[in-house]
């Protein structure tokens, strides 16, 4: 099983810890634009003008004076660093020891300062804004629109489902393609936008704790123990399934 998450918002600053390496990250293919992006948000950081050119609240003066040492900065795992309501309910920490080595291996995350994350990778805090233009660098979700295929596509072994809870900004930078896209499950929340993080959280939660379901049907009847699951077929070939989910009282 392949999960896509998004990045989350609020992130935890690591006190201490190693540097950034980019060589140690995982999917490699990714290192030069990760070095160009890396670079240029470090160097724009630290100018006046900073927020409008990242398209960052100016009020996050902090944050963006953090951008100014990544390459410097401790680093921790991104299932460490990433701290907001997603993954507060995703809580890896307290996951079993089975539990955490499928979380390792399942979870992906799709990120804007580094494409693609596994969640024992390991990053500093930072703040950048996936719809942002960086100079010599370009919009950066096109770029990574242009770099994610060749690592994600790869990482999907044959008949593997792909569930994705990432947020729509986040998915645009990588669809499932091909046979890959009849394996494609995205997992909504109807009508509560404002808990859609936290129960994607708990869905991810509850698959990695048990061996990987093999068809969206046999996923939508495992999520049903702890969720009201609706799944709906999707429209046209390359199109995902649709996973509506709701916790149960």
């Amino acid at each position: 099983m392949l999960i896509l998450l998004p990045p989350s918002e609020g992130k935890t600053r690591p006190r201490r810890g190693s540097s950034l390496d980019l060589g140690a990250l995982s999917f490699p293919q990714l290192t030069p634009l990760r070095e160009a992006v890396v670079d240029t948000v470090a160097r724009l950081s630290g100018e006046p003008d900073a927020a409008d050119v990242l398209d960052l609240n100016p009020n996050l003066v902090d944050d963006i004076a953090g951008n100014t040492r990544l390459h410097s900065a401790p680093t921790a795992t991104a299932s460490r660093v990433y701290s907001g309501v997603l993954y507060q309910a995703l809580d890896v920490d307290s996951l079993d020891a089975a539990s955490k080595r499928r979380a390792n291996r399942w979870i992906v995350v799709v990120s804007a300062l580094f494409g693609a994350l596994r969640l024992g990778d390991r990053v500093p805090a930072y703040r950048v804004n996936i719809c942002s233009t960086l100079p010599d660098v370009g919009h950066l979700s096109h770029e990574w629109r242009r770099e994610l295929p060749a690592a994600l596509d790869a990482a999907v072994k044959p008949r593997e489902l792909i569930v994705d809870c990432r947020s729509s900004t986040y998915a645009a930078v990588w669809r499932p393609r091909d046979e890959r896209a009849s394996r494609w499950v995205q997992v909504t929340v109807p009508g509560a936008s404002h808990m859609a993080k936290h129960t994607r959280g708990l869905v991810t939660r509850e698959l990695v704790q048990a061996e990987a379901p093999r068809t969206p049907e046999a996923l939508a009847e495992r999520l049903s123990e702890r969720f009201e699951v609706v799944l709906t077929p999707p429209p046209r070939p390359g199109k995902p399934w649709q996973l509506a989910t709701t916790p149960k009282p």
